[in-house]
């Protein structure tokens, strides 16, 4: 083969230090140098020589953005460092309080923060080696996320090389920041769906996350996805003071980075908190809050972190929206303890960008609290990713036409008597055995924050119970293939796909596995702290109240919760039986502080 001409060559080079300028330029500084046409005859006279020279083509030349082809699954990609949550502040008085508790957790030293709006987004890591972007992934739980590596790359504002600032790049810089759409392409994007006949995303959020998650790049190619980057994990090769320090790091290497300010006092955070919340209309992106971290590095170290929030940091959330509709029906709900929740059925309204039509009215105490009727006028409020709720009765509304609504004594789905235990606010159906409450186990189980089993939706469930094939969770491991291809919906291909979901999920780690037990009061977070503190289900059988009790985040209630669930013989038998199953409740590996791999 020929050599390739040096003229050439340094033709090349030139053209793609003249694009990544100006994609710079473009989409980071919004601060475009040429007309999109010279853009475009560099863009051709580029894509023409490689084309020529093939052997030119390099990952990450401007022309390999969308070059990449679909993909059958996502890898994933373990963390370095853990990418945590936050714990939230809903009102001035939780904010203060955080700061408050910062300030005597330092000692009473003197400490500033740094303020930035808390985006509604996917958060995503990139990983930059020698300046080159090598991987990325999403946050996924935390500790392991979905390698969307070729996906982002079709992002503009993800630069392909980082630019060179004095001292040269990091050898390894891992970026945090979140993938989003601003609201008026989301708009546009939107009406272009339904014009082709495709059903609308319901909020930016959504068509943020469906869009980088496309196994074929050359879709999310075609989606308006922008990036802010907000923090940094491991970077090796340049130190790093304050938070501060890691923005400004961010935006000489060529990122997009949140706006932020440095604030001082609580007062000056607040007066940030009010003009963002003023303007929140008014913002290019979805904001539900602000984010505030301490800024010196030092003194978030001395703080440190909890099993899945840091303690030097908090987000400060805008008030919920809200809207006002009407109560067409008060139903109730069984759920996987028992539980008996009314229900309003209402008039669908948008909130927030997404359409309500049932809101949670928590229990009678409440709904006599607040007065709510059948035919009320009322105000429904929803909040991130929380179920909507009824926040109060429009009073002036009423016509005399509204009912009363009053909690029924037979269990709606079985029958069974409903007992309300003395102290509690919670009707509960004591029937263990009632359907309703095996179908939300059963859901609760195979949930994706529990054994995450790919296929067992509420239909299916609502099948297998109901021809008696599954009575516990267990018995879903038990299922024979001739048993579900005759179930509704149900081809040889999904009951396959099914059986394979099934033994996927038994390795699932610790915390998900108790977690998906069902245990009350242990969420998602709990079963983390349990499975770290006790490391093996075994241990966590065997521990004592004292011992629960005892763990930082438990406390008496769940502690009791956790002792009764193990001292019941019927769910020691369940255990037994998810294990003869092939579920295995693996112990947890111990990590040093930091340490991980890419997976």
């Amino acid at each position: 083969m020929a050599k390739v001409p040096e003229k050439i060559v340094k033709e090349v080079e030139e053209l793609r230090r003249q694009i990544e300028h100006h994609n710079y330029c473009y989409y980071v500084l919004d601060q475009p140098e040429i007309p999109d046409a010279e853009y475009d005859r560099l863009m051709r006279r580029l894509q023409e020589l490689e084309a020529q020279y093939p052997e030119l083509v390099t990952p990450d030349s401007p022309t390999q953005r969308v070059g990449a082809q679909p993909v059958e699954a996502f890898g994933t990609v373990r963390h370095t460092m853990p990418m945590l949550s936050l714990d939230n502040a809903l009102s001035e008085e939780e904010f203060r309080e955080w700061w408050r508790r910062t300030a005597d957790g330092l000692g009473g030293e003197r400490f500033e923060v740094v303020a930035e709006p808390k985006l509604d987004g996917l958060a995503v890591e990139l990983i930059f080696e020698d300046g080159r972007f090598r991987l990325g992934a999403t946050r996924g739980d935390g500790y392991t996320g979905e390698d969307v590596t070729q996906n982002l790359r079709t992002i503009r504002s993800v630069p392909l090389r980082l630019r060179e600032r004095d001292g040269g790049v990091p050898s390894r810089l891992e970026a945090r920041g979140e993938v989003y759409m601003e609201v008026e392409r989301f708009r546009e994007f939107n009406r272009q769906r339904e014009e082709a006949g495709e059903p609308p995303f319901a909020n930016p959020r959504n068509a943020a996350a469906g869009s980088l998650r496309q196994l074929d790049p050359r879709v999310t190619a075609a989606r308006p996805l922008e990036i802010l980057l907000y923090g940094v994990g491991v970077v090796e090769g340049v130190e790093l003071r304050s938070h501060a320090d890691e923005l400004e790091l961010l935006k000489d290497l060529g990122l997009r980075v949140v706006p932020y300010r440095i604030c001082r006092s609580p007062e000056e955070v607040q007066d940030f908190w009010a003009q963002m919340n003023e303007r929140r209309e008014e913002l290019p992106y979805e904001a539900d809050g602000i984010v505030v971290k301490v800024n010196d590095r030092a003194q978030q170290e001395r703080l440190g972190v909890r099993s899945r929030s840091p303690r030097f940091a908090v987000a400060y959330k805008f008030p919920p929206r809200q809207e006002t509709t009407v109560v067409r029906d008060i139903e109730v709900q069984v759920g996987r303890t028992g539980a008996l929740t009314p229900v309003a059925r209402l008039e669908p309204v948008q909130v927030g960008g997404v359409t309500v039509s049932n809101a949670t009215l928590h229990n009678q105490d409440e709904i006599e609290r607040k007065d709510v009727r059948i035919g009320d006028t009322v105000i429904v409020q929803r909040a991130g990713d929380v179920i909507p709720e009824v926040v109060a009765v429009v009073k002036s509304k009423r016509t005399g036409r509204e009912r009363k609504f009053k909690m029924p004594d037979r269990c709606p789905v079985c029958g069974s008597k409903v007992e309300r235990p003395e102290g509690e606010v919670v009707a509960r159906c004591i029937n263990f055995a009632c359907p309703a409450q095996v179908k939300a186990r059963i859901e609760h189980f195979a949930s994706r924050g529990g054994m995450d089993i790919e296929g067992l939706g509420t239909k299916l469930v609502e099948q297998l119970v109901e021809k008696g094939l599954v009575r516990s969770p267990a018995d879903l491991y038990f299922l024979k293939k001739e048993q579900l291809v005759g179930l509704e919906r149900m081809g040889e291909k999904s009951a396959e796909n099914l059986l394979n979901a099934l033994e996927a999920s038994k390795d699932r780690p610790l915390a998900r596995c108790i977690y998906a037990l069902g245990i009350r009061h242990v969420g998602e977070h709990v079963a983390e702290v349990l499975a770290e503190r006790f490391g093996s289900l075994e241990a966590l059988m065997n521990a004592s109240y004292e011992e629960l009790e005892a763990t930082p985040e438990v406390g008496p209630v769940v502690a009791r919760s956790v002792r009764d669930f193990f001292d019941r013989e019927d769910n020691v038998k369940a255990i037994e039986r998810l294990k003869e199953g092939g579920v295995k409740f693996p112990p947890v590996e111990r990590r040093a502080a930091g340490e991980g791999k890419l997976a």
